[in-house]
């Protein structure tokens, strides 16, 4: 047994994996070759649903299970209009893990989930929200920081972290947001969480269907170079997006400034104007990773881009995270228990 084991007991159990290690759900990236490769290696893949109708989603699931025979999750949006449907094609194929991302759950979702007999799990941006999602029926909460890549929010995992940890206990959280080592996997396992959440690492391994520029760009990249959008106006909302700079960020930013302007000037109505801003980075991932196109496209990735020196094989990456960390563990402080909340 490896000294992070115990740490991360209950974390494996939960999962039903070698290690408490997930892998970030992530679009056009998150398929079944890597989420296969993942729990093949010991860890535990992820699809990313995204915007699959449920045909799609049924199909990807059946790929991945000919793949492998390993636990693997499925990451839907709560915001998706088949939400419903979506729910059912996972329990007709009894896949153990639903991760829900993009807001809270409506109370349907979550009966329907258990009644499918997946675990449900659901990501938690305040101490509040994590109480409420536990008396609400998640097994487990993910805790990401504004480090990772994608989507995020405006605090960092170290204060997450702080705050979550201590009064969340009675189900297993994992911590996700610029963890590329096993220092850091080690560190996060002390400090009370069950298991960790990688992307940006797995967004570049030998699995990863992302184009090779893609690719490339992850190994040339440091973590400055992991930025996330700004709001230039406040009549017209962005979801902040952690993203490698490029020619494509620029000209968002170019654009949010020409929609104000013809905003201001009466040419087009709010509505219209927020829609043009909403739709603007439509495809541009796809374009990134599945085109290539690193200079228009979004290439999404978390602040650990930086310690992506390599295109490696995943079993490589999560041996080298577990090695990592058992010798840190080996040389570092015991441990933090926290009391029951």
């Amino acid at each position: 047994m490896s000294r992070l084991d115990p740490l991360t007991a209950r974390g494996r159990t939960f999962l039903g994996t070698r290690h408490a290690i997930m892998a970030g759900a992530m679009t056009w990236v998150s398929e079944r070759h890597l989420v296969s490769a993942i729990s093949n290696a010991g860890g535990f893949g992820v699809i990313a649903c995204g915007s699959m109708t449920p045909a799609l989603l049924d199909a990807e699931i059946a790929a991945t299970r000919a793949l492998t025979d390993k636990p693997f999750g499925v990451n839907l949006i709560t915001l998706h209009p088949a939400m419903m449907e979506l729910i059912a094609v996972c329990a007709r194929h009894k896949v153990g893990h639903i991760v829900l991302a993009g807001g809270l759950p409506s109370g349907a979702a979550i009966e329907a989930i258990k009644a499918g007999g997946a675990k449900l799990m659901c990501f938690a941006p305040t101490a509040a929200l994590a109480k409420k999602l536990v008396r609400s029926g998640a097994d487990a909460i993910i805790i990401e920081g504004s480090e990772a890549g994608g989507h995020i929010g405006p605090v960092s995992l170290s204060v997450l972290a702080q705050e979550i940890l201590p009064v969340i206990t009675q189900v297993p959280v994992f911590v996700a947001g610029g963890i590329g080592r096993g220092a850091a996997v080690a560190m996060w396992a002390r400090m009370g969480a069950d298991g960790v959440q990688l992307g940006t690492r797995f967004a570049a391994s030998a699995e990863s269907v992302a184009h090779p520029n893609f690719k490339k760009a992850f190994v040339r990249a440091s973590a400055r170079d992991a930025i996330a959008s700004v709001q230039l106006d406040q009549r017209l909302p962005v979801i902040p997006v952690r993203a490698l700079k490029n020619a494509g960020s620029e000209a968002f930013m170019a654009k949010q400034r020409e929609v104000a302007i013809r905003l201001d000037a009466g040419e087009v109505d709010l509505p219209a104007a927020q829609l043009e801003i909403e739709h603007y980075w439509a495809g541009a991932l796809r374009r990134a990773v599945v085109d290539g196109d690193i200079e228009n496209g979004s290439l999404m990735a978390g602040q650990s881009v930086g310690m992506v020196t390599a295109e490696q094989p995943v079993a490589e990456i999560i041996d080298e995270l577990v090695r990592e960390a058992n010798e840190a563990l080996a040389t570092r402080a015991p441990p933090i228990a926290y009391a029951a909340a």
